[in-house]
């Protein structure tokens, strides 16, 4: 094979990051009066890193970026606004805030908690697709209380 026909994709892994801005993240959306799962599988086979079902209904998501890099080479997370009412990303205290899109939502966090930096863009979702939405979760709650 030709050098030159060689791609190589670096992927960046900060498990430890990713791992404390979740942790951070899940409670400070516990804070607000969300309930909060974690690798959350969406209908459209994604897995969203936290879901929120909040004291109204309203679900939200948040993806989870460990830095920079993470945030760069993955797009998918445009894939998970047709399962949410809003959608946020999560970050340490040490990534640049302008290089997330002014309708998501921006969470800065750590291990020990996170804060709102900005407010995510609220798109309701169809009554039906809610509700199957929460079924899902509740079930899926449920599920790993019992495995728990």
């Amino acid at each position: 094979m030709a050098a030159s026909a060689l791609q190589i994709d670096l992927v960046f892994s900060r498990p430890e990051t990713t791992l404390a801005v979740t942790r951070g993240a899940a409670r400070l959306l516990g804070d607000m009066g969300y309930a909060p799962l974690l690798e959350v599988g969406l209908p459209n086979g994604r897995r969203a890193d936290v879901m929120a079902l909040g004291p109204r209904g309203e679900i939200v998501i948040v993806e989870v970026k460990s830095g920079v890099e993470d945030f760069r080479c993955d797009g998918k997370w445009r894939e998970y606004g047709p399962f949410c009412d809003a959608f946020w990303f999560a970050v340490d205290p040490g990534f640049p805030h302008d290089l997330i899109e002014s309708d998501c939502g921006l969470i800065v966090a750590d291990q020990f908690g996170g804060a709102v930096v900005r407010e995510a863009t609220l798109s309701p979702l169809a009554p039906a697709r809610r509700k199957a939405l929460t079924l899902a979760f509740a079930r899926l709650g449920a599920m790993r209380a019992l495995r728990g």
